[in-house]
């Protein structure tokens, strides 16, 4: 192996995307900025713990971990800075009793790729919101995940919703264990209601439970989906419940490409209840999801109501604007220290100044001007 080789699904950002995702990453926090979400800078590795490692088997799998050869516990390099979020809310920021809007973005490392063309270092970006239980906080933080997305051009986006308070009422209501409800939830999703019905009736649940986890698979499509879930699911409250937020949110988006889908529960251990995600028209995996996490803060010792999104922004590379590379002004190197001063100026000012070795750089098919000194004073000479 060759000794600049790097780790498989790791890659060096080059001057060119680097550019457009240091734009992006601009145009996002000044984006979350005008909307109230103040900047959170989580660190890189905590005790895996903290890390929730110990409770989200699929985040546990995600994790690099290594031995702090100062305490000797166990660290963890984050996989997913949402956990270090909740605990800065429920601890750092535990004076404020009302309302946290915070964001962050952040690079991430996974132990293993989430998919064949994906990344083991994402930029994780995102935003979220502690201490309202109300489905108001979702609809704020859906419309702002849309806006973020539209960063990039990923085409007409759709907005993909589901609830896991459907599918727990149900299992809650049903009697299953959580193990049943894990093994249930792996089946959900591909959709194969047969296997679900064998599965549920193995376990000789009545009839009405298995009519309707079998159902679930087939909950899927327009807005039309909500009013055939009232009819046919079983008259739970937390159902009720669960299908009038999902309403609330159609509501919210009248004009929005809207997908609902009743078994779409990929999430994170720690969602409770509402999910959205947003794709582009010819994405195969969602640009953006996010969810409801109420109590997540409970393993930090505040329990708290939260909503929040975040994606990879590098997901975006291949869709952000071109950034064009900043004129350089030159200055030749025998001039280059009486034009100090000259030279501090224009930088102050924005411009980019470089020192002329004269034997080429990296600039040099970008050359707006040379610095020289004319009747006295130095000047940008224009090529």
């Amino acid at each position: 192996m060759q000794s600049w080789q790097l780790p498989e699904h790791v890659a060096d950002v080059l001057p060119t995307t680097a550019r457009q995702l240091e734009s992006a990453r601009e145009r996002l926090l000044a984006l979350f900025r005008v909307h109230g979400y103040e900047l959170v800078q989580p660190p890189l590795m905590e005790y895996s713990n903290s890390l929730l490692t110990h409770i989200d088997a699929g985040l546990s799998l995600k994790t690099i971990r290594v031995v702090d050869q100062l305490s000797g516990q166990q660290l963890g390099i984050r996989a997913d800075i949402t956990p270090q979020v909740a605990r800065i809310d429920a601890h750092l920021l535990s004076a404020n009793n009302g309302i946290n809007r915070l964001c962050y973005a952040g690079s991430v490392l996974h132990a293993r790729p989430e998919g064949f063309l994906n990344t083991r270092e994402p930029l994780q970006a995102g935003a979220e919101l502690y201490g309202f239980a109300d489905i108001a906080a979702d609809i704020e933080l859906i419309d702002l995940m849309l806006k973020s997305v539209n960063i990039a051009d990923f085409g007409e986006v759709l907005l993909s919703l589901g609830h896991i308070g459907v599918f727990r009422a149900l299992a809650d209501a049903a009697g299953l264990s959580a193990e049943q409800s894990a093994q249930l939830l792996a089946l959900m999703q591909d959709k194969d209601a047969e296997a679900v019905k064998n599965c549920v009736e193995s376990w000789c649940l009545d009839g009405m439970w298995v009519k309707a986890f079998a159902l679930l698979p087939a909950l899927y499509g327009g807005r039309e989906v909500l009013q055939e879930a009232r009819a046919k699911l079983p008259d739970l409250s937390a159902v009720g419940r669960a299908l009038d937020e999902l309403e609330a949110v159609c509501a919210a988006f009248p004009a929005q490409n809207v997908h609902i889908d009743l078994s779409e529960l990929r999430v994170d251990n720690y969602h409770t209840g509402l999910l959205y995600a947003a794709y582009g028209s010819d994405s195969h995996d969602a640009v953006a999801r996010g969810g409801r996490y109420d109590g997540l803060g409970a393993y930090f010792g505040r329990s708290r109501p939260a909503t929040g999104f975040s994606f990879d922004l590098r997901s975006f590379i291949g869709r952000l604007p071109e950034i064009g590379r900043q004129s350089v002004v030159m200055v030749a190197r025998e001039d280059a220290e009486a034009a100090k001063d000259a030279v501090a100026v224009l930088r102050e000012q924005g411009q980019c100044v470089v020192v002329d070795y004269g034997i080429g750089h990296n600039g040099s098919d970008n050359i707006s001007g040379h610095l020289k000194k004319i009747d006295g004073v130095w000047q940008v000479a224009e090529v």
